[in-house]
């Protein structure tokens, strides 16, 4: 098991790196060619926009071999990325966009692959933890891969960070192939996946679910609702320039490391529900201590929204492992990805006409929201504790207790 988990991680190391180089660059390559600001920044919106297809990108998943099919998509994003190798001026900028499609393409096949191989290599004891120094590695390799990429590419051009970023999904799928899995039984027909609708039952059935996942959602979709708050708040609040927003940037991050480092800890101590709870509670008073006037608590808040987002993230993702029955892991982690990335789609641009009326006015809302999902929850939570607990005070002696009629966990694979 501990091999396994060390293979993860180094997964995460190397696709983190590939992906965070090539992301920056692919922007900032558009921006040299064409000279426009609004065609680099739709790269971007490339690689977020095939997370609205989880559904179905994971059914895909469930019906194929996963390990195999993770392994030829990392193969296939490197053999699309070498095609950038053609371009030459401003004409060939459409080959960057298109690659910035199957890069958000790779994500999700990815993110839900590895969703649903993870309870196949791991106990389920061991997910908490490793899927928060997955998140570390991630986050630390967004630290480092943009200055490694934005370096490379100013010494040696485009051509040169395409291949650095095009061996690392190579090493990846080898990995991959390391990784050793558990056999389960054959899947019955009766068992298998029925619609894309099945996913979502599976993942609104069973409380834990329902809960972390809309709780990750509401924190995601609020972190995009109050961006342009972040930058009127450095600019016109502070009178800072904008380049101070980098230092913001490296300090969520490295409150992310920190807090993907221990997160695992924490569910298995207390529950993906409270810890959800408490991740969404972190980044709303990220939100109110980013109002005052003074640059060391902006600092402060950044390293607080670092921890609370993964915090919120990595519980939703452990709950989907746990409780989602073997058979349709990969349907129901991309329909989980698209419900917790797919709001801040609306969110951004949402929070960016808000901020005409006041950039604390922005900030406050978002906190209130996530103040207000995270109470509602903690007493959902609560409550349904609480019957728990009189329900097993009432049942006789030796009787064994009611089945559940939400999904039990995950058997591993």
């Amino acid at each position: 098991m501990r091999r396994n988990a060390a293979l993860f991680i180094a997964i995460s190391l190397l696709s983190g790196f590939g992906s965070s180089a090539m992301s920056l660059v692919a922007g900032i390559w558009i921006l040299d060619l064409t000279g426009s600001a609004s065609l680099a920044a739709l790269a971007g919106l490339c690689v977020y926009a095939p997370v609205l297809g989880g559904p179905w990108l994971g059914a895909l998943l469930d019906r194929a071999p996963r390990r195999p099919l993770v392994m030829a998509v990392n193969l296939a994003l490197s053999a699309v990325l070498l095609s950038l190798l053609t371009v030459r001026g401003a004409e060939q900028t459409w080959l960057i966009f298109l690659v910035s499609c199957a890069y958000g393409l790779s994500y999700v096949l990815i993110d839900t692959g590895e969703s649903a191989l993870l309870p196949s290599a791991l106990s389920p004891t061991e997910l908490g933890d490793v899927n928060g120094w997955r998140s570390s590695a991630q986050e630390g390799m967004k630290l480092v891969a943009p200055l490694v990429g934005a370096g490379l590419y100013a010494w040696r051009g485009g051509h040169a960070v395409v291949l650095l970023s095009a061996a690392t999904p190579v090493l990846v799928a080898v990995l991959y192939a390391a990784v050793r899995l558990k056999q389960l039984p054959p899947v019955g027909p009766a068992d298998r996946p029925r619609g894309v609708r099945a996913g979502l039952a599976v993942l609104f059935a069973h409380r834990a679910l329902r809960l972390t996942v809309v709780l990750a959602a509401v924190s995601i979709a609020m972190s995009g609702f109050a961006t342009a708050a972040n930058y009127a708040i450095v600019t016109a609040g502070l009178g800072l320039p904008a380049t101070f927003l980098g230092v913001l940037l490296s300090a969520q991050g490295a409150g992310s490391v920190v807090g993907g480092l221990v997160v695992g800890r924490l569910i298995a101590r207390w529950s993906p529900v409270t810890v959800g709870v408490a991740g969404t509670t972190l980044f709303a008073v990220s939100c109110l201590v980013r109002c005052v006037p003074w640059w060391p608590g902006t600092v402060a808040a950044s390293v607080v929204a670092g921890i609370g987002l993964p915090w919120a993230l990595v519980a939703a993702v452990t709950a989907v492992q746990t409780h989602t029955p073997t058979a349709m892991l990969g349907r129901v982690s991309g329909t989980a990805n698209t419900a917790m990335f797919g709001p801040v789609a609306l969110a951004i641009p949402l929070g960016s006409a808000i901020v005409h009326f006041g950039e604390r006015l922005t900030l406050v809302a978002a906190a209130a929201i996530c103040l207000a999902c995270a109470a509602g929850a903690a007493q959902r939570h609560r409550t349904w504790r609480q019957a728990e607990r009189a329900s097993a005070v009432r049942r006789p002696a030796g009787r064994p207790p009611r089945a559940a009629s939400a999904p039990g966990p995950a058997t591993p694979r």
